[in-house]
């Protein structure tokens, strides 16, 4: 073998303090945002069944601890809001007394430093559970008022047309959520519905509302994921019908996430971000391969809670596998990492 035993890299392993010397992969509380799930309510502290350690609360209990969260060094929060009544616009999503809008205007209040990104999408809000209006192909028509959906339509009737998401006439209530969030103070909406046309319709409207430094973190590059089964739980925003492969991307259509992420930039898009995290790494490095600007990706529930589940198991240490998982995505490009684990990884990496 030429140079050996000369050339030895061992060495460079050889204690902790050269590894960590040399370590060119550093991970960092302030990259970290950690999910919430609020609710509408007051002493409400309800675990999610399929994600350990995560909860459904109430403004009050949600409050207390983002606070416990900030003493850890956590720097960023990212709202999911779940009303008490849905419609078939998903009117709840802009009400200005929502559990998001509260909870935004109260850690603003509070600790002023924490960043408060809000999700901007209408699944959580709507009685079908899509991520917008549906149109005459679907089960409800075009919005017109806030009563519920019709319970009749073409699927009543036996027919096996496509759903029909009316991309357009969404824009305009997502919007509208946007607009609400960020007068009650959130420093970033992040829209997830998939719609095109979503960034440009939001910042036309943050614009025109005087909100110009309201900043968007692009959901730009979203799968149709088997990932999210437990968010959906968490979040209560599991399609009463159909699914959402009309409008969020294919996994086995991957050469669509750069154009994808252009069409982002383009119509104002401040952040970018894939979704899934662990299992896209690959497009993860092709997307910060192509744009300078800010890349996240998000850890989703799944991910999170097949870790927990072989932990829970005795099969993997959860510690090490969520390390692991989180530096593998910080390694691929991501500049800031949405994870259900943030909290356990600011206290570890405190330690």
């Amino acid at each position: 073998m030429s140079g050996f035993p000369t050339n030895r890299p061992r060495r460079l392993r050889a204690s902790a303090a050269l590894r960590e010397m040399l370590a060119t992969v550093r991970l960092d509380r302030r990259q970290l945002v950690s999910p919430l799930f609020v609710r509408d309510g007051q002493g409400l502290e309800q675990e999610i069944s399929s994600m350990p350690g995560q909860f459904q609360l109430s403004v009050d209990r949600a409050m207390e601890t983002v606070r416990r969260w900030s003493d850890l060094g956590l720097g960023a929060v990212l709202l999911f809001g779940i009303p008490d009544s849905k419609d078939a616009a998903g009117s709840g999503a802009w009400d200005e007394a929502g559990a998001v809008q509260e909870l935004t205007r109260q850690i603003k209040r509070a600790l002023p430093s924490m960043l408060v990104i809000t999700d901007v999408c209408l699944c959580e809000y709507t009685d079908h559970g899509h991520c917008g209006l549906l149109g005459p192909g679907g089960r409800s028509t075009r919005f017109s008022g806030f009563g519920p959906a019709s319970t009749q339509g073409p699927e009543a009737a036996g027919n096996d047309k496509p759903l029909d998401v009316d991309n357009d006439a969404t824009l305009e209530f997502l919007a509208r959520t946007a607009v609400s969030h960020a007068r009650a103070g959130a420093d970033i909406v992040a829209p997830s519905a998939m719609m095109d046309g979503q960034v440009g319709a939001i910042r036309q409207g943050l614009d025109g509302a005087g909100l110009t430094s309201t900043a968007i973190m692009a959901y730009a590059v979203k799968f149709a994921s088997c990932m999210y089964g437990p968010f959906r739980e968490a979040a209560e925003s599991a399609p009463a019908f159909g699914d959402r492969r009309t409008y969020q991307m294919d996994p086995l259509a991957p050469r669509q996430a750069i154009e994808e992420a252009r069409q982002d930039i383009e119509q104002g898009a401040d952040i970018l971000m894939v979704k899934p995290a662990a299992t896209y790494l690959d497009i993860i490095a092709q997307v910060r391969a192509r744009f300078d600007a800010p890349l996240a990706a998000y850890h989703v529930s799944g991910e999170y809670s097949m870790i927990k589940a072989a932990a829970r198991l005795g099969w993997i240490d959860e510690r090490r596998a969520a390390m692991e998982v989180t530096a593998a995505i910080h390694r691929a490009g991501a500049d800031v990492i949405i994870t259900y684990f943030a909290p356990q990884l600011a206290a570890w990496l405190k330690e």
